[in-house]
């Protein structure tokens, strides 16, 4: 088998394919908490702070 089969055999396999599915909505996810970070971080301190308060009132 020449350089071209070689070439052509390794674009054939499919073995990488579900690596790279992964890494992609791993990029996607961390991006999107970076963009909403802020939000996250507020929405987070507001349940963490009625469960602190609901908390105490028991």
């Amino acid at each position: 088998m020449g350089k071209q089969g070689h070439i052509v055999s390794f674009l054939r396999e499919q073995d990488g394919v579900g690596i790279v599915e992964i890494i992609l909505i791993l990029v996607v996810l961390i991006s999107l908490v970076i963009i909403f970070k802020k939000q996250l971080t507020s929405l987070v301190n507001s349940i963490l702070g009625k469960i602190t308060s609901q908390s105490n009132s028991i």
